[in-house]
């Protein structure tokens, strides 16, 4: 054979070597990759909040890290932020483990801890998304250094309320100030998508009237800019949380949704459109929303979270409509209530547990009712009226933004926290009344000049307090009891002030107050 016979033997092999291995390329890209082979996947996880009580947010963004890992996404290219007092807290019955759901796997092994305690805050996490590492304090200093043909995934599990997500330090994240970022990002060209999970009451205002669809961006919330939140796998509730936990809550209702479904099924198959129906019909306690671009809804999964290899061969299914309605949910500002009174029922009787429970579930009730006064009051200083149902309940019309002055919102709010004190949970329901003082074009200033005239009567003395310093009952007097018993009934029933207080928790409660006061009948 001639010189340029064997030279046209070894073209030709070679190229089938060349489609062989692009072969080989294409399939890997398939399986694992980004959406566009020049592009890269990152992922930002937030738990927003610190203590015990609130463990399920930390597991929530534990499980996601998992999930993200066996899709194919590497460390550094997710970016975690949670403050990490769960773990190893004494009170964690199984210390260094975090569970998301009964009898799961530990999902905390492993978790890079990027920015913890102090670090995780407002500026941090702006910075880290928009690439700014010279804004970045504390932490492993990594940020997202994402480019015009990557993809973003970012999640946050927390507490929120209508027009602000919480962080465990610091200020509250605002959805006016989230949007201006996003907006930047845009502009910058710092991706080519982005998709946006977020876990928190009233978290629909974060985008409701304000997220353009113009963005490439794509937003699912747990609710909507009205609805509370839900927590699942607790205490009573079906499927229970283990006895040891004492009635705590190992999940959220909406994020456990989507962290199931993808941790079963193909992302490669299922788009983004088919997970926000699946996710839609479980969580059945709060309406889930979708806001942004619609037309990243027939993109796949895969293209922000990766997918399990193990997965390819299950096809997308979800729970029967029996098997959700047999599931069972706690409102989320009613979890530290269900803790409590959990751990009370749990302890033996007299001992010093049990002692600091009851304290503690009394001493929540008390701040309680100074938070429903103190909102009264302020609207009613106000606005000059004593009714103030309608701007407690009433909400602007849908697609329209929570509020047009951000800055007077922002203010009242504030002011509010500062009054109210550190722990604001519970309080957070109330932002919506706070919005609709600034859309009536109340002057703030004046407000505030008010509102510190009544500083006093916004803090009422506690009407429990003679009852948390001894533990003798013969001390206290029936009309004492009686006064407690009463006013702790007409707060939790008055739904003006306290609507999403339940039934079962003015049960709960009472039967507190049976045990502390060592009585058989509360009065009235």
């Amino acid at each position: 054979m001639s010189f340029l016979g064997h030279f046209q033997i070894f073209l030709f092999l070679y190229a089938l070597l060349l489609l062989s291995a692009q072969s080989r390329k294409t399939e890997h890209d398939t399986e694992s990759s980004d959406d566009g082979a020049e592009g890269q996947r990152w992922a930002v996880l937030v738990a927003g909040s610190k203590e015990y009580e609130n463990y399920r947010h930390q597991a929530d963004i534990c499980h996601a890290y998992q999930i993200l890992r066996k899709g194919g996404l590497k460390d550094e290219n997710i970016i975690v932020f949670m403050f990490d007092d769960i773990a190893l807290n004494p009170k964690n019955p199984k210390r260094g483990v975090i569970i998301n759901r009964p009898g799961g796997e530990d999902v905390y092994q492993g978790v890079p801890k990027d920015y913890t305690g102090e670090a995780v805050n407002v500026e941090n996490f702006l910075n880290v998304i928009l690439g700014n590492k010279s804004g970045v304090t504390g932490g492993s200093g990594k940020v997202v250094k994402s480019g015009p043909n990557d993809n973003i995934f970012i999640y946050y599990a927390d507490h929120g309320a209508t027009g602000f997500i919480s962080m465990p330090t610091g200020e509250a994240l605002y959805a006016e100030d989230f949007i201006k970022v996003l907006e930047r990002m845009h502009l910058l060209k710092r991706y080519k998508k982005m998709v946006i999970y977020i876990e928190a009451c009233e978290s629909g205002s974060m985008f409701e009237g304000l997220l353009k669809t113009n963005l490439n961006i794509y937003a699912v919330t747990a609710s909507n800019a009205k609805d509370s939140s839900y927590g699942i796998y607790c205490g009573d509730t079906y499927p229970p949380s283990p006895p040891e936990y004492n009635g705590l809550c190992l999940g959220d209702e909406f994020s456990v949704s989507w962290l199931e479904d993808s941790e079963l099924h193909d992302m490669r198959k299922e788009t983004l459109k088919q997970q926000y129906q699946v996710v839609k019909r479980r969580t059945r306690s709060s309406h889930v929303c979708r806001f942004g671009s619609e037309e990243l809804l027939k993109d796949y999964l895969v293209s922000y979270i990766g997918t399990n290899p193990e997965n390819k061969n299950f096809s997308l299914a979800s729970l029967t409509a029996s098997q959700i309605s047999n599931l069972s949910l706690v409102n989320t500002r009613e979890i530290p209530l269900l803790y409590l009174q959990k751990k009370i029922q749990n302890t033996p009787v007299g001992s010093p547990e049990r002692q600091e429970a009851q304290k503690n579930l009394l001493d929540e009730m008390n701040h309680r009712k100074q938070i429903d006064q103190n909102i009264i009051e302020i609207l009613r200083v106000s606005l000059n009226q004593t009714n103030v149902l309608d701007l407690l309940t009433s909400t602007r019309t849908t697609g329209q933004s929570l509020v047009d002055d951000w800055d007077c919102f922002k203010t009242l709010v504030k002011s509010f926290k500062n009054q109210c004190g550190a722990k604001m949970e519970y309080g957070m329901k109330y932002a919506g009344a706070l919005a609709n003082i600034c859309n009536m074009g109340v002057d703030v200033k004046q407000h505030l000049h008010r509102q510190g005239n009544k500083t006093q009567t916004f803090f009422w003395p506690s009407i429990l307090s003679p009852f948390l310093g001894s533990q003798d009952t013969a001390a206290y007097t029936s009309a004492s009891i009686e006064h407690s018993a009463m006013s702790l009934r007409i707060n939790l029933h008055a739904s003006y002030v306290s609507p999403d207080i339940s039934l079962a928790f003015v049960v709960a409660t009472e039967m507190t107050l049976l045990v502390h006061f060592g009585v058989d009948e509360l009065p009235g």
